[in-house]
């Protein structure tokens, strides 16, 4: 399903910025997930709420159309973990709106309001949501002040940035607990039935706050799904953070790596391998009419147990010998060749698997794979192009060692087969220029005998890196292509230039890798060493610990199934840019018996243009439970 471009262009003109002084500290991350533990077990977190919880009221207003009061009471989190709430957030303020007159005296429906992200005060529920319900169907609101929203933002903080990662899990520690105290206020005052929904953020709070009421409960979540981690990594709103604040945290902090991510558990993992493999079984089974054995390979190698998102080190032995890349320049019509011979069947079964280990790892997709593993010549298009410069820096220098690019010559120049990639080009006189021609966009072709060829280069090194000690680096060789004595010449006079320049320091393979793919016209250098938008959590440990940590903290499947599924409604946006559905679990697999309706829209238009059918879902779901309402409480 497409994304939504206006979600996109939205959340590019806001200001907000999200976890600006980073993760938090490890000890209140470290008490946050002991705690998630306690309040997902309903039976457990229900008894941590007294019935008789004080709260005090400290204003009451009638008016024309309905009863207002306001009132506050101790978050309980604070009880629970001391410390862990700023002061200011600490005490929970909400406001009451009421019917002057309760059509069925006997029945007296309200539904708690939880706050979206940027929803300040009381002022938007109540006139978008809260209002319009008590005019159309009788049902009062209770509208309650997100921590660090409102009444409750700390006096640094600004606008909606939360300074840290482990607020939004305090915020959701709050919400949980501050919604059992209202319930049972709602009880001690004989109202009832209860609900509770929330639009974007608040809608996943609800979710939240519903697993723990023992009791029927209608629930309306609103453009929100089963976890945040997919809003935070994959949604728009991930441009929002600082990424590279985050991993200098995660790999200065030895806590972070060595503790706390043993804590957390990626709940989708054997979703995800379950959706791979039904996506490469398919695939296999159009290709050649049964299932391809690497197929089955893959699946069988990957664990049956969530992933692991601990910190190693890698033992892969890097050499740091040079390649000698010009010995890839060959003449018009001529592909080198190498004799397989000269190859070990044990240099060749090693490259097998380190590629079967990058192909495991999900480092490279199955099409690069095959390429690679194949004896024939092949285009690398720009995706695996991607892929490998996605890879980490020692993998990366580990595949170009075993690989070289055989740049071929055709027509008197070399070739490259994107016509605008001008990666060879030298900063000469236009005179001497020549333009790169080619027939097909972003792709460049290989020969796969180089990769065993390359193994081989290992024994002789240490004589190619003397030679190319002050050569410059290929991004700005411009070889003239007529002959192979022209080349000869070229060559030599490039040799000659740098010789005049003052001496270079040796090249090693992080520049080798710098210079050949950052010059490639589709990789664009953003001045981030983390652009979240170009590669995949998987690929950086800091983006598989926020993975991590968001599921354990958030993942619906965590927590306790609410009491009764049969009055949740769901609402969700077809295109939402902002809460990505792919690759993660259902509301329905998690929620049996629970209703899931889509709107086509993406999440911003959906908030402006569809808030009466958030209410009329409310509306619906609150005559399902008055069916079973009867003397104050529900029968069976």
């Amino acid at each position: 399903m497409s994304a939504s471009k206006l979600d996109a262009v939205y959340r590019s003109i806001l200001l907000t910025k999200f976890f600006t002084k980073g993760w938090g500290k490890p000890e209140n991350l470290r008490r946050l997930f002991e705690f998630r533990k306690v309040v997902s077990n309903r039976d457990e977190c229900f008894k941590l709420i007294d019935r008789d919880y004080p709260v005090t009221i400290t204003k009451e207003q009638n008016l024309s159309d309905c009863h207002v009061l306001e009132g506050y009471f101790l978050s309980p989190l604070e009880k629970y973990l001391p410390g862990i709430v700023p002061e200011i957030a600490q005490k929970a303020h909400f406001q009451v709106v009421l019917p002057v007159r309760w059509p069925q005296p006997a029945c007296k429906p309200v539904c708690l309001h939880l706050a979206g992200t940027g929803d300040h005060f009381f002022w938007r529920r109540r006139n978008l949501m809260v209002k319009p319900l008590l005019k159309e169907a009788g049902i009062g609101g209770i509208i309650l002040e997100n921590p660090f929203y409102g009444l409750r933002k700390p006096t640094d903080q600004v606008r909606s940035s939360l300074h840290n990662v482990s607020d939004i899990f305090v915020m959701g520690g709050c919400l949980i607990l501050e919604s059992l105290v209202l319930f049972h206020w709602c009880e001690r005052n004989g109202l009832g039935p209860l609900g509770v929904t929330g639009l974007s953020m608040g809608g996943h709070m609800a979710s939240l706050a519903a697993t723990n009421w023992p009791k029927p409960l209608v629930l309306v979540p609103c453009l929100s799904w089963s976890t945040a981690s997919a809003v935070f990594l994959q949604g728009v709103m991930s441009q929002s953070i600082n990424w590279d604040l985050l991993e200098d945290q995660y790999l200065s902090d030895g806590v972070y790596r060595e503790k706390l991510s043993k804590m957390v558990t990626i709940v989708d993992e054997a979703f995800l391998a379950g959706k791979k493999f039904a996506r490469t079984y398919s695939h296999d089974m159009g290709k050649d009419g049964k299932a391809d054995g690497k197929s089955n390979t893959l699946v069988n190698s990957r664990p049956d147990k969530d992933l692991d998102v601990t910190y190693r080190e890698s033992t892969i032995g890097i050499n740091s010998n040079i390649v000698d890349l010009t010995k890839n320049i060959v003449p018009k019509e001529k592909v080198p060749t190498h004799d397989s011979k000269l190859v070990s069947s044990e240099q060749l079964a090693k490259l097998n698997e380190e590629l079967d280990k990058l192909l495991t790892e999900n480092k490279i997709n199955k099409d690069l794979y095959d390429k690679l593993m194949s004896k024939e010549k092949f285009h690398l298009e720009s995706q695996d192009i991607s892929d490998i410069n996605r890879l980490t820096e020692d993998r990366v220098k580990e595949l170009l060692l075993k690989c070289k690019i055989a740049v071929i010559q055709q027509e008197s120049k070399i070739e490259l087969q994107d016509p605008n990639s001008n990666i060879l080009e030298k900063n000469e006189p236009s005179e001497s220029k020549n333009q790169l021609q080619g027939n097909d966009h972003n792709t460049i072709l290989i020969s796969t005998e180089n990769l065993s060829k390359a193994s081989e280069q290992n024994t002789n090194l240490a004589s190619t890196e003397n030679q190319f000690k002050d050569v410059e680096p290929i991004s700005n060789i411009q070889p003239e292509m007529t002959n192979d004595n022209k080349i000869t010449e070229i060559m030599s006079k490039e040799s000659a230039d740098v010789e005049k320049k003052p001496a270079k320091r040796p090249w090693n393979m992080s520049e080798l890798t710098s210079d050949i793919w950052t010059n490639l016209p589709f990789v664009k250098s953003s001045g981030k060493k983390i652009d979240i938008s170009k590669i995949h959590w998987r690929d950086r440990e800091a983006l598989q610990f926020m993975r991590g940590i968001m599921d354990e903290c958030t993942h619906l499947s965590n927590f306790s199934v609410p009491y009764d599924t049969s009055l949740i409604i769901a609402v969700c946006a077809k295109h939402d840019a902002y809460v990505p559905r792919e690759d993660v679990g259902t509301l329905e697999e998690i929620w049996p018996g629970a209703e899931v309706r889509y709107v086509d829209a993406g999440h911003v238009s959906a908030y402006i243009l569809h808030q009466s059918l958030f209410r009329s879902c409310i509306k619906e779901a609150f005559e399902r439970s008055k069916k079973r309402w009867e003397d104050g409480k529900h029968i069976n």
